[in-house]
């Protein structure tokens, strides 16, 4: 027997499954039967695929024994069953790279906690919640050697090779004393209706009863070995939407979610003609950890024919739904499929059509209050799919969100086509990457004084590459207003006009900043700021920005454009400043300050800092 030290990740959880979960603690007997379900789905692929490991007389069946003289709990399953590796790998450690995070997030509050187990895949721990021991006893389909794992949960686990006939795995749970409450059938049979019920597989109970026999002095009592099933073993998305009532959707989430939060929405559709599937799908109310992982795992599992196939499949939705969990069941695809096939199988690619849409759709519809929550956790995918998915990208633009320089809240281009200007059919927006410094930004002040709405669009890293790519909506053009003429109210003459009364200033101004500016001109776009910088629209550079970061290269510097307020008090007094030295200071700090109120820090900050301080002293 070999003595092993639990991974340093996995001595925190069991800590925390000990004390921090402890309310919740029946959650244990649903991850129990949900990974002994998950076995049986991978031998049954096998038992129909392979020559190998057919068996006319095999059906998968998941067993539940109540022994209350010995105080303890067992499940066991005909499943796949595991070998030392396996056991090492999913027992011993935790391979999902989460984990720590998982650790870190843990509140004390065990509802919460509880809804964390199922997305960071530790769901065999939450036995040590009721457990003084636990011996997993175990044999991988096709091998011969079986082997056993045993652990208190206190930092140690043993491994030894064991003898067992058949393929599967035995859980077998030395409960508590405190914890009797799990050897009483009705107990039992309660947690398993609650979130086992529609487990594709009969789940057995194996208890003892009292019976009476005889009567009156010949009466005797003796306990007697029963058996009964504990749940429906149907296949609920195999079941007609007019036989299931929304608990049952709601049960069958927390069964896939491995959680106890309700689902955002779902959709459940039958689709028959040239081909026939089943779909049941479910937006989460909260994002996955692993959201903006490259190694996400995917959460919808794919069946044929009521067998499943896999569950690791990146294919079988767009990657910007990668948050949505369900079930696809095809009658179509043969059972042998392979991964190969399942990329390019022309079956399964009018599946994913059929289901991106109707999940689109799903979400459209939400109601405000929901909308919001979505938006919340979603948004950010909902914008990489305009970029990925040209076939469903008016509908992505539907759902999407933006911050408003007008309105509270989140808006749609729905919204904001409601308030805009029917004739022009333009929709401005602005981008940064600070909320606040974009709303104080000196391009929206012509924006506020003539009460036109900007959208606000504060996450640079995806608006900048997603944005540009959208052009039109509903035929109304967007705009970037760091690269247009802002709205005023001065004809082409009166801004001529400006331009040459300010010429010399601005040819001084460019003279000192050299190479630091494209140019330097008067504007109408200001109100009460002195100056900012704009970028040229016109330069072959800017165009190519998104291309440049879509292929995760650096985007070239391309100066910018310097425009001064010539209403300005400070602007005009600069214009008639003799003193070189304090013109070349104002003329720098004009395009940093510029540059700040842009969220751009200066090239050079202790220059700036100096700047200001010598101004600021000879104004004192």
């Amino acid at each position: 027997m070999a003595k092993h030290q639990f991974q340093t990740e996995i001595g925190q959880l069991l800590k925390l499954m000990t004390y921090s979960l402890y309310s919740n603690k029946e959650i244990f007997i649903r991850e129990l039967i949900s990974n002994a379900s998950d076995a049986i789905d991978k031998f049954n692929y096998m038992q129909l695929t392979d020559e190998q490991f057919k068996s006319a007389n095999w059906n998968g069946k998941i067993n539940v024994n109540i022994d209350e003289a010995d105080g303890s709990l067992t499940i066991a399953d005909n499943g796949i069953g595991m070998n030392e590796e396996d056991l090492m790998a999913n027992l011993g450690t935790i391979a999902n790279s989460g984990t720590k995070k998982f650790v870190e997030q843990m509140t004390g509050d065990a509802k919460k906690d509880s809804n964390l187990i199922g997305q960071f895949g530790v769901g065999f721990y939450s036995v040590f919640m009721v457990s003084d021991k636990v011996d997993v006893i175990t044999k991988k389909a096709g091998e011969d050697q079986a082997y056993m794992f045993s652990s208190d949960g206190q930092g140690e686990f043993e491994l030894k090779p064991v003898t067992k006939e058949e393929h599967g795995t035995i859980v077998y749970i030395k409960l508590r004393e405190e914890e009797k409450e799990f050897l009483s059938k009705w107990r039992v049979q309660e947690v398993i209706k609650k979130y086992s019920n529609h487990i594709a597989y009969p789940i057995m109970m194996h208890f003892t009863k009292e019976e009476t026999e005889g009567e009156g002095d010949n009466k005797t009592t003796k306990k007697v070995k029963k058996t009964e099933q504990a749940n429906a073993a149907t296949a609920l998305w195999t079941l007609s939407k007019s036989e299931l009532k929304k608990e049952d959707y709601i049960e069958f989430y927390k069964t896939l979610s491995h959680g106890d939060d309700e689902p955002l929405t779902y959709l459940h559709n039958k689709v028959e003609g040239a081909q026939e599937f089943t779909t049941l799908f479910y937006i989460p109310k909260t994002a996955p950890f692993d959201l903006y992982r490259a190694d996400y795992q995917s959460s919808v599992k794919l069946y044929v024919k009521r067998v499943f196939i896999t569950d690791d499949d990146k294919e079988l939705l767009p990657t910007y739904l990668r948050f949505v969990k369900g079930i696809i069941d095809s009658e179509d695809l043969p059972l042998n499929v392979s991964r190969e096939i399942l990329q390019e199988n022309r079956i399964l690619a009018n599946i994913k059509q059929n289901s991106t849409k109707k999940i689109l759709q799903a979400i459209k519809k939400l109601k405000d209050e929901d909308m919001n929550l979505f938006t919340e956790q979603y948004n950010r995918v909902i914008k990489e799919g305009i970029f990925q998915d040209y076939t469903n990208k008016e509908l992505l633009l539907e759902i999407v969100r933006y911050k408003s320089s007008t309105q509270e809240g989140m808006v749609s281009l729905d919204d904001y086509i409601s308030r805009g200007d029917s004739e022009k059919k333009e929709i401005y927006y602005i981008i940064g990457e600070n909320e606040k410094v974009v709303r104080n930004s000196p391009l929206l002040e012509a924006y506020k004084k003539a009460e036109i709405e900007v959208l606000i669009l504060d996450d640079k890293e995806i608006d900048e590459i997603v944005t540009p790519s959208i052009a039109t909506f509903k035929e109304w053009t967007l705009k970037d207003i760091t690269t247009m003429d802002a709205p005023d109210s001065k004809t082409a003459e009166e801004k001529e006009e400006i331009s040459k009364e300010f010429k010399s200033l601005t040819d001084r101004i460019k003279a000192v900043l050299g190479e630091e500016v494209k140019a330097v001109k008067t504007t109408a776009r200001l109100t009460t700021s002195p100056s900012c910088v704009v970028k040229d629209s016109s330069d072959p550079m800017a165009g190519m920005a998104h291309m440049f970061m879509q292929m995760g290269q650096a985007m070239p510097e391309i100066p910018l454009i310097l425009e001064i307020n010539p209403d300005h008090e400070m602007v005009k007094k600069l214009d008639k400043l003799e003193d070189s030295s304090k013109f070349e200071d104002m003329a720098w700090i004009l395009l940093d300050s510029a540059k700040l109120a842009e969220g751009i820090e200066p090239k050079d900050k202790f220059a700036f800092a100096s700047r200001i301080a010598n101004i600021a002293t000879q104004a004192l």
